[in-house]
């Protein structure tokens, strides 16, 4: 089944696809796209992915894996 720790691994493959950047919003059509029969399944969690997916990059950045949220409005590799 479907984690909260898999959200963060989206993230990074579709930044990965994204020539390392992109927005809240091309993240979100990407988990939807590539995993919404996932989603579907994963109980509870689908009502609350959209949340989590943000905590998830929080998570990302104090890991070092994104760059800190600044100004911009894109989610960038670090």
């Amino acid at each position: 089944m479907l984690s909260k720790s898999d959200l963060g691994q989206f993230i990074i493959d579709c930044l990965k696809q994204n020539n390392g950047r992109a927005t809240l919003i091309d993240v979100s059509k990407y988990i939807w796209k590539n995993h919404e029969d996932q989603l579907k399944q994963s109980g509870d969690l689908f009502y609350t992915w959209q949340y989590d997916y943000r905590w998830q990059a929080t998570e990302l950045r104090k890991k070092g894996v994104l760059k800190e949220a600044g100004k911009s409005k894109y989610w960038e590799l670090a």
